[in-house]
């Protein structure tokens, strides 16, 4: 196979390291002992979430480090039922995040509700009835 489908890290550029870092603790991740000043690792059931300076991703990358309102990804953590992510939204305000959508009954039959971190970095919190969390956390889909 060429390119094999699956995630192995996300990478979030922020203006402010040790802030974000701060942030996400607080979140419930966990830091690796492999995170240095210039990157932060935090473990997660299967993929990696790193932090990174805003401007030298844009570099690695080689892309020109703009301000972005809304940038058109989100990431989304699903949860067990509408409880959890009425819980899971209190504690990521609490946490410094800041709400964008109060959890609310979708249109397709979810929950759902959206807050950023400090960057402005999109994440939403949602419960699918179609689709519940296995023995691991993960959710199955079918092929």
């Amino acid at each position: 196979m060429v390119f094999e489908p699956r995630l192995t890290m996300i990478t979030l550029g922020v203006e402010n390291i040790e802030r974000s870092t701060t942030f996400y603790e607080k979140l419930g991740f966990k830091k690796s002992s492999a995170s240095q000043d210039s990157v932060t690792f935090f473990i997660t059931s299967g993929t990696v979430l790193g932090l990174f300076g805003k401007a030298a991703l844009a570099e690695d990358a080689g892309v020109e480090d703009m301000p972005v309102q809304y940038r058109g990804v989100s990431i989304s953590h699903n949860l067990d039922d509408e409880q959890a992510v009425d819980e899971a939204f209190a504690h990521a305000l609490s946490c410094g995040a800041t709400a964008t959508k109060q959890p609310h009954k979708t249109f397709w039959g979810g929950y759902s509700g959206y807050f950023t971190d400090p960057d402005g970095h999109l994440w939403e919190l949602a419960h699918n009835p179609f689709a519940p969390l296995d023995e691991n956390r993960n959710m199955p889909l079918p092929e």
